[in-house]
């Protein structure tokens, strides 16, 4: 049968199109908890994620931190195939307390007569040189036209950055450029943002059927395109690895992308080869890890890693077991792994152009804070991802 062919979580969202399409469910109904599609379809949580976050693009479904996912209100549309079919979101209402907006008038007013203009910068982590070269593209343009920028780094938490995005309006920021943090649940002090239609832009990774500003790289793409630079090699046992358990959207887009490149070449997807439910200390080196007993047992030859940082730890993994890179194991990473400072770099990776990302964030931000363009005039920069080839790939033996 044709629904035996299909990846599970396409089987997942055929099943609530059907429900939607035979008005079992209507406009503004919840669907299930994640942890009940779990039970009912006996899936990973990744495939309920996949699935939903895929129905909520398409604008099917909505999802409301806190509350869950419901049909779209426009469901009609999109059934009738209108072009506006997916506009439906969650609320401005929802948002909390109204605070936002005043706590942004008070501090751009406090602001007002010293001449100084601030944009603040929100990051998850500044580890590596991914980061570096996303704030120097940023510096770049926002110093032309003497903004100071103010960086924060939330230590990937969903509460620092809530209680950062507070701190910024309060301390008198004209807008803010944010790299969302991993996390399950939107931040609600962002869908505030929204609903004050205060300035701000995010950068690398989007809220699914939520319309806002957004420089991003293409992880779909990405993800295919790894794939298919391996299996060109020879390949066929390829893994697909992330450091932390979190759901975001740009690990699914990745991941859609290698699952799409597969299916492409018309190899079946081993759930096996998906590494994703682990978080990976950098701090030690730990031999009962799952990722270095994968490694250990050769399960894959080519691993695909969704930051360099990865990468770089798999390399030390194969050299402490004595295999070679990329004579026994090709390691592939998402953004060169090297600082740039001096030199090329030896790793193998799908470039997301995060200095380029940085610059048209800048740009946009800055087009709105100078009236060139209206805060709620949404626009979206999807970069094309590149390939780039150095030593880390090779042929499989």
């Amino acid at each position: 049968m044709q629904t035996e062919r299909q990846p599970l979580y396409m089987q997942i969202q055929r099943y609530f199109k059907d429900l939607i399409a035979q008005e079992k469910l209507k406009g503004n109904d919840k669907i299930p908890s994640e942890k009940e599609l779990m039970e009912q379809f006996d899936v990973s949580r990744i495939t309920v994620a996949n699935a939903l976050v895929q129905l909520a693009k398409e604008g099917w479904i909505y999802r409301i931190p806190g509350r869950g996912s419901f049909v779209s209100e426009n469901i009609e549309s999109l059934l009738a195939g209108q072009p506006d079919a997916g506009a439906s979101e969650p609320r401005p209402a929802q948002a909390p307390g109204g605070r936002l907006p005043n706590a942004a008038l008070a501090g751009r007013e406090a602001d007002a007569g010293s001449g100084v203009r601030t944009v603040g910068l929100l990051l998850p982590e500044l580890v590596d040189p991914f980061a570096l070269r996303l704030v120097q593209g940023i510096i770049s343009v926002l110093h032309q036209k003497n903004y100071q920028l103010h960086i924060i780094v939330t230590s990937n938490s969903i509460e620092r950055e809530k209680e950062a995005i507070r701190h910024m309006l309060a301390a008198g920021a004209d807008g803010l450029l944010i790299f969302p943090c991993d996390a399950e649940t939107y931040n609600e002090e962002i869908l505030s943002l929204k609903a004050a239609g205060y300035p701000f832009v995010l950068v690398d990774r989007y809220l699914p059927g939520i319309e806002t500003n957004v420089v991003r790289s293409d992880g779909l793409v990405g993800g295919r395109m790894a794939v298919d630079y391996l299996w060109e090699l020879g390949h066929r046992d390829i893994a697909i690895c992330s450091d932390s358990p979190l759901p975001t959207i740009t690990v699914e887009d990745r991941i859609n992308g290698y699952m799409e490149g597969l299916k492409r070449k018309g190899a079946l997807i081993n759930p096996a080869l998906i590494l994703t439910d682990f978080k990976v200390d950098y701090n030690r080196s730990d031999e009962e890890h799952p990722l270095y007993r994968f490694v250990k047992n050769r399960m894959a030859t080519a691993y695909i890693t969704l930051n360099g940082r990865l990468g770089v730890h798999i390399a030390g993994i194969c050299r402490k077991l004595g295999l070679d890179v990329p004579g026994d194991v090709s390691i592939l990473t998402f953004d060169d792994p090297a600082s740039g400072l001096g030199e090329e770099g030896g790793y193998s990776h799908i470039s997301q152009s995060e200095g380029q990302m940085g610059e048209r964030a800048g740009r946009m931000l800055l087009d709105m804070l100078e009236g060139d363009r209206d805060a709620v005039d949404y626009e979206k920069v999807i970069l094309e991802p590149r390939l780039i080839v150095r030593k880390s790939t090779g042929p499989l033996r």
